[in-house]
């Protein structure tokens, strides 16, 4: 099974596994309530009040984060693959775990809402502008797409395909050193990216994850640095 097969049979797995979360408006304090009723695309399951619309920032998180997540699951199958060392498969599995998990929960918040599980519009439109600028390094508009290149990422701290190849090929401490390095930017883009869903979204259950995401993936990059530092890079 390629590292890709792997990672969508992950997905499947957990879309299923997972009980679906119905996600209520900041209204009512922003508990979620598990159900298993199915919805129809555009209409909300009962008992979830004043629902995020297509456009709100919270549908824009999910849908954007998902993807962003994605990525960074592809790449822990990748490193678990390429090295024996102990520390990094550690990572590589608490880091996939978790943002599968995460995949997850916001698959269940957009069916649970009647939403559509993507959308046509530009990544990030949905974001702030100092949301914008914090996730790429330089001042973005909201809706600004990453320049057309067909080697470059969907998203800012996204891996290209190019680096995505190239960490495929390697081995051991190289491997290692690649995977922490792209994987430090990769979270450091998702921890802007969900500070701005913590600062503007208006459904608690959405807010209180991406909170959690911000904490957990700081302190995942502090210990990368400290991995790097030990392997001389």
């Amino acid at each position: 099974m390629t590292i890709r097969s792997k990672a969508v049979a992950l997905a499947a797995a957990a879309l299923f596994a997972l009980p679906v979360l119905a996600a209520c408006s900041s209204d009512d304090g922003g508990s979620a309530k598990p159900t298993g009723t199915p919805t129809m695309l555009g209409v909300p399951q009962p008992g979830v009040p004043n629902p995020p619309s297509d456009t709100s920032v919270d549908a824009g998180f999910a849908r954007d984060m998902k993807v962003h997540h994605a990525q960074a699951v592809e790449m822990s199958f990748v490193v678990r693959d390429a090295t024996q060392d102990e520390a990094t498969r550690r990572l590589a599995y608490d880091i996939l775990t978790a943002q599968q998990n995460q995949i997850g929960q916001m698959t269940g918040w957009l069916s649970v809402w009647g939403l559509s599980q993507t959308t046509m519009d530009p990544p990030m439109k949905w974001m702030s502008p100092a949301g914008m600028t914090a996730m790429s390094g330089h001042s973005m508009a909201p809706g600004m797409t990453m320049a057309p290149d067909p080697n470059a990422p969907l998203m800012p701290g996204m891996a290209t395909k190019d680096q995505m190849d190239k960490l495929a090929t390697l081995k051991g401490r190289e491997a290692e050193v690649m995977f922490l390095q792209l994987m430090i930017t990769h979270h450091q883009a998702g921890v802007a990216m969900a500070q701005d869903a913590v600062d503007h979204a208006t459904t608690q259950v959405v807010k209180d994850l991406a909170k959690s995401m911000v904490n957990g993936q700081l302190s995942e990059i502090d210990l990368m640095r400290g991995m790097l530092t030990e392997r001389g890079a």
